[in-house]
């Protein structure tokens, strides 16, 4: 799997305050009142915070770093000041590195206060949302904004309900088997370049299709097609988790490299996560889209607890067992050998 060069990361994105207002504008309803100039600034740690005790003065374990939310008891806790310890206040937050500021219930800052913040360069959004609402859904954008994420080469379909990567070299038929499985009633993700990102904090692995490509795939002899217009709403899907990576191989550069009996579980690491990985030889003739199906459904029983190659495995001891136990072999004897 081949990962394109850019935003690749395992520890998660770097991303600005203008990244956070663009992302968060419309669901926050922020209005940006100061600071535009600063927008570029990076947010060091991607969480809302609300000053609390640094604004009677406390700054031990003041995360400076975070977006400050200023709500409800914070602005009736400041209003309770006078206009020049209140100035006084803000200066202190301001002087122990606090840089954006986010104000609930549509409260904007005095004059005086906003010519403080233009001094020290900082960014001042304003919401007429509550300070929970704020502090809640601004929570979400964050974490997506700072989820690790990368773009990879390979073509991503709904199959029997898991996330399916299919990846290989050009020519190999990804998105020929791919179309055949929208046509069994699958649905596409992405195709040839697939986005993926990592939930913050779990290992798991989501895929997509960028903006632009979304619900679109090129069929190499019939070009461009929109799969929702041919197939129905149905048969794409905005976001997928990543459950199995198939890789399509030619049959004459796997031979002698393939576990027949699929005992030995191959992994492919994706954004730090390991992601079950399934190798399927491509000659002329060869059933895809039957393969890729089947693929799928057998990784669905591993999923649920089922091991068929071990149940085998287990069955043919038992009967090995039988066998011996029926032509009087003891568990000291040694078996004959055939010469």
């Amino acid at each position: 799997m081949r990962a394109l060069p850019g935003k690749t990361s395992e520890k998660g994105r770097v991303f600005s305050v203008g990244d956070f207002l663009e992302a968060a504008q419309e669901r926050l309803r922020l209005t940006l009142v100061e600071g535009g100039e600063s927008l570029g600034r990076k947010i060091d740690e991607p969480i809302v915070s609300r000053p609390g005790l640094a604004l009677t003065g406390f700054f031990g374990h003041y995360g400076w770093r975070r977006i400050q939310l200023i709500g409800k008891a914070e602005t009736a806790y400041l209003e309770s000041l006078s206009p020049a310890e209140r100035l006084s206040r803000f200066a202190a937050l301001l002087e122990h590195g606090a840089y954006c500021f986010i104000f609930a219930n549509g409260r904007k800052p005095g004059a005086d206060t906003l010519a403080l913040m233009r001094v020290h360069g900082a960014v001042v959004m304003v919401s007429p949302l509550k300070t929970r609402v704020i502090y809640r859904e601004s929570a979400f954008v964050l974490e997506r904004l700072g989820a690790p994420e990368s773009t990879i080469y390979g073509t991503m379909v709904e199959v029997a309900g898991l996330g399916v990567l299919f990846e290989g070299e050009p020519g190999l038929g990804k998105s020929e088997t791919a179309l055949g499985l929208i046509r069994r009633g699958c649905a596409l993700v992405s195709d040839d370049l697939t986005c993926v990102r990592r939930e913050v904090g779990k290992d798991i692995v989501y895929g997509s299709a960028s903006d632009s490509t979304a619900g679109y795939m090129e069929i190499r002899g019939i070009g461009i097609m929109h799969v929702p217009s041919l197939f129905g709403v149905a048969a794409v899907r905005g976001e997928k988790r990543l459950e199995l990576i198939i890789t399509f191989r030619r049959l004459e550069d796997v031979k002698g490299e393939i576990d027949r009996i699929g005992q030995k579980r191959q992994v492919k690491k994706v954004l730090g996560v390991e992601i079950p990985n399934v190798v399927i030889p491509v000659s002329e003739g060869r059933d895809l889209v039957n393969l890729v199906e089947t693929a799928a459904l057998q990784e669905k029983l591993l999923l649920s607890g089922c091991d068929p190659v071990g149940e085998l495995s287990e069955r043919l001891r038992r009967r090995a067992t039988e066998h011996s136990k029926r032509k009087g072999v003891n568990k000291g004897d040694v078996p004959c050998q055939i010469k």
